[in-house]
């Protein structure tokens, strides 16, 4: 699969690696439901503090995904990183 950049729908930094993330998870029923095209580390840090029956439930929409206070403060975080940044993610203790 060819790799491409662009703009992260999530934290809006320009010229990033672009992943395709599904807004309810395949395991959860979402395979043909929408994606939106994210930043590896935005995917990463989603998947690394919440489930996949989370996001399923709660954070299903990029409205929503912004609104909430982890991803808020991540968003602070990252688009203060360099296009090209690519961070550790560390799970949340309520994960591992």
């Amino acid at each position: 699969m060819k790799k491409r950049s662009g703009r992260c729908q999530l934290c809006d930094r320009e010229g990033v690696e672009l992943t395709v993330h599904h807004l309810t998870p395949k395991e959860e029923g979402g395979t043909f439901l929408p994606t939106a095209e994210l930043c590896i580390p935005c995917h990463k840090q989603i998947h690394a503090v919440y489930t996949n029956k989370e996001i399923a439930t709660r954070l299903f929409t990029l409205e929503r995904l912004k609104d909430d206070e982890q991803v808020k403060k991540f968003l602070t975080y990252i688009q203060k990183q360099p296009p090209q940044a690519l961070i550790k993610t560390r799970k949340s203790k309520s994960r591992r």
